[in-house]
Formats: structure tokens, C-alpha cells, sequence
């Protein structure tokens, strides 16, 4: 452990308490027969050992097995709705499904939580208080859309959209129809410049690195920018995030006066933040996840067992523990280098996320 990480020890030991004490809540949440869900009651019922009295850590969540995305896909879904949460709106969210049947996640409350949690971590300066918001991503039956929104409304502000449909991106890339490609890509940018120029007085922003660059070009080509269509603050997220993306969008597509906060994110995770990215530390980009509703491991591509030690490069492992999902031991698409815990966020983190090396010939990265 370095010297920053020893001096944060005191932090970092009541963190991981918060951890062990929120996994020992949740498990007793999701297998309860009063409160928990259809799915982990009948696991549970097969197991020669019952969690609510074996699990008293996080450590302990290593009696599971990895969690397989498999059981993610299909119906029914209600098999997922802790009986704890019985009477509420019930909301289906996709991930993936670029072939086959998606998976997908019931939510309840976690969305707006998850949410929540992350308008805390806006400077004001930049994400005024009763702004309104674009949202140029992927729509359809994505958690990002409603989240979004809830993010602005929380805030006090408006909520404006584009339509994006990634899956019909992938379509077009993987049949090698690039003409069509970038017609969709001018569509769906002729959306946001039309709203951005509408009076709405927009000054947030969410948006994914390459639509970011592609909205920037096409304001240049109308001889206006960013920071001139009146937005102030961007949080985006994508795995094209790099050091070498950020210090260009900084320097070259956003100027003075706009902030921007990169974030890794997911269906089944919520948000990771990152630390501020500076020059100082080559605009480097580590994510925390929102812990302790939520942990990132980074382990061993051979043995997801083993984590791997600060600095090191392995796959991303995901635990979600909160009531309306229990997800222990995940296994991402994505890898990156584990870091060390830091001041805002006394806990481990990732950086440079991207694809799963072994997968990457399987993930494809469109328009957005």
C-alpha cells in the first residue's frame, strides 16, 4: 500500500464497515421469505447453507458463485421483484441484446437513487441548479434515459431529448454500410443543434465521447461551439474515454468555462465517478463505483477469483447491493488497471476501462 493510501487508512477502514455492514443488510433483505425475491428464495432453498446467518462480509459474497448473465435474460421478470417492494412501479431496463435476447433489470427506486447520489458530485458553478438538460444518448429501453432525466428534474431543470437507437448503429457497422452510418450520425446531431438553438435556455449536457466530438464539428460548421450554444456543464460516459480524448475535448472542443466529468457506468452498477482529471496527472481517468451500493473489483482474466493488485490489469468484477438487486460477483465486458483508494473516494477504483481483451473482437462501439 503507498503512502497515500496509508495516510487514508482511517477512511479507508470505516468504508470497508460501511461495506460489510450494508452487505449484511442486503442479504438479509434479498433472502428473508417476508422481504426478498422469487429468485434468490429458491436459490437459496437449494444451498446446504443459508446466507443470512453464513454472510457477515464482503469477503463472505465469495460463497457464491460468479453470477451468470444468462439468468439476466427472459422472463419472467417478476421473478426479480423483492417482496419487500410489492405495490410499487416496476420499471424493465435492457442491457446489451446487440444479438439475442437482452438482459434485462428490474428497478424500483434505483435509478433515482443511484442518481441522486451522483448530483451531489456536480459543481454548481457548472451544473446550475434549475438548468435545463440535453440528453444526447441512446434512448429506448435504456436506464439512461429516465436516469437522466430524473438527474434534471432533481436538479430543478427540464429534460430535452434526441432519439438514438444503438442497436440499429451496430446493425449498420457490422454490415459494413458506412454511408448509411454517417447519415444517422448527421440525423441525430440535426436533432441537438435544432434543440440547442430552440430558446431553451440549455446549460447541461449529457453525451458520449464520440457524439460530444461529432456536436462540436457540426457547431463549428455553423460556425458556433459548444460554450457559444450556451452549455456549461457535461457528464458523460463511455469506455472511449481515454486521457488522450479528454485532453483533446478540453483543450481543443470545450474552452474556458465548461466543465467536464467523465463516468463509467451501467445498467446493473449505477455510476462511477471519477476523481477530477488534470494535467497534472496526464488527464489520467480512475472511476469509483458508488460504494457501498455498489463495488468494483478488478481481477484476474485467468482466475475472477483473485484480485489484482494496485496498478495491475485485469477484468472488471461488479457487486450490486442494494434492495431492489443483489448481483454478487458480475463479470463486466470490460478490463482496466486497478487503482488505489483516494481522498474523495476511500475505496479501490479502475482506470483506463475498456473492452475485455478477450471479447474485444465481439463488442462493437457505434455512433454513440
Amino acid at each position: 500500500m503507498s503512502s497515500t493510501a496509508t495516510d487514508l487508512s482511517p477512511r479507508i477502514e470505516e468504508a470497508k464497515a460501511q461495506l460489510d455492514a450494508h452487505v449484511r443488510e442486503t442479504v438479509e433483505w434479498h433472502f428473508n421469505p417476508e422481504t426478498g425475491c422469487p429468485f434468490w428464495l429458491d436459490y437459496a432453498a437449494k444451498l446446504d447453507w443459508d446466507p443470512r446467518k453464513e454472510i457477515s462480509c464482503f469477503e463472505d459474497l465469495r460463497m457464491f458463485p460468479l453470477f451468470e448473465d444468462d439468468w439476466l435474460r427472459g422472463g419472467p421478470m417478476e421473478r426479480w421483484l423483492p417482496k419487500g417492494q410489492a405495490g410499487k412501479p416496476l420499471f424493465a431496463f435492457e442491457t446489451g441484446g446487440t444479438t439475442g435476447v437482452p438482459k434485462s433489470r428490474l428497478q424500483i427506486e434505483d435509478f433515482r437513487i443511484d442518481y441522486e447520489m451522483f448530483s451531489e458530485t456536480l459543481p454548481d458553478e457548472f451544473f446550475p441548479p434549475g438548468a435545463n438538460w440535453l440528453m444526447l444518448g441512446p434512448s429506448g429501453p435504456r436506464r439512461l434515459r429516465l436516469a437522466v432525466e430524473h438527474l434534471c428534474q432533481h436538479r430543478g431543470g427540464i429534460c430535452f431529448f434526441v432519439d438514438l437507437d444503438p442497436r440499429w448503429v451496430i446493425k449498420l457497422i457490422k454490415k459494413g454500410k458506412s454511408a448509411e452510418l454517417d447519415l444517422y450520425k448527421e440525423h441525430v446531431i440535426d436533432q441537438a443543434m435544432t434543440i440547442l438553438g430552440a430558446g431553451h435556455e440549455i446549460r447541461c449536457l449529457f453525451t458520449t465521447p464520440k457524439l460530444l466530438q461529432s456536436l462540436a464539428e457540426g457547431l463549428d460548421n455553423s460556425d458556433s461551439s459548444i460554450k457559444d450554444a450556451g452549455i456549461t456543464g457535461i457528464f458523460a460516459g463511455g469506455t472511449e474515454f481515454t486521457p488522450q480524448f479528454t485532453r483533446f475535448a478540453i483543450e481543443e472542443l470545450l474552452g474556458d468555462g465548461v466543465y467536464l466529468t467523465p463516468t463509467y457506468g451501467n445498467t446493473l452498477m449505477g455510476l462511477a465517478c471519477s476523481k477530477p482529471v488534470t494535467p497534472e496527472d496526464d488527464y489520467k481517468i480512475a472511476y469509483y463505483a458508488p460504494q457501498p451500493r455498489a463495488v468494483i473489483e478488478v481481477v484476474s482474466p485467468d482466475d475472477p477469483e483473485q484480485v489484482v493488485g494496485y496498478g495491475e490489469t485485469g477484468r472488471v468484477r461488479l457487486t450490486t447491493l442494494t434492495r431492489d438487486t443483489f448481483i454478487p460477483g458480475f463479470l463486466e465486458r470490460d478490463e482496466g488497471e486497478s487503482e488505489e483508494p483516494c481522498d474523495q473516494y476511500p475505496w479501490g477504483g479502475v482506470s483506463g476501462v475498456r473492452p475485455f481483451g478477450k471479447l474485444a473482437s465481439q463488442t462493437t462501439v457505434g455512433v454513440y
